[in-house]
């Protein structure tokens, strides 16, 4: 969704991106680890999703930071 965290690979490098937006955030990170926590950051101060993608592209982790969790599981 536009405005949600991204972290994702591109030109040999972990970057991470607003959706929405063309151009990443920063610089690059030598890390996944490394993008991800930055991006977990900025997904908790902006209150959106972020979404970690694998080298493939593919989804690989989803965490939200809404304070709205959309599952209502008691206990």
């Amino acid at each position: 969704m536009k405005g949600d965290v991204e972290t994702y690979h591109q030109d040999g490098e972990w970057k991470n991106k607003i959706e929405g937006e063309t151009e990443p955030l920063g610089t690059g990170y030598a890390t996944k680890a490394d993008a991800a926590a930055e991006g977990r950051k900025l997904a908790i101060e902006r209150k959106v999703e972020h979404f970690i993608r694998n080298m493939d592209g593919t989804i690989g982790e989803r965490n939200t930071y809404t304070g709205h969790d959309p599952r209502n599981i008691p206990g």
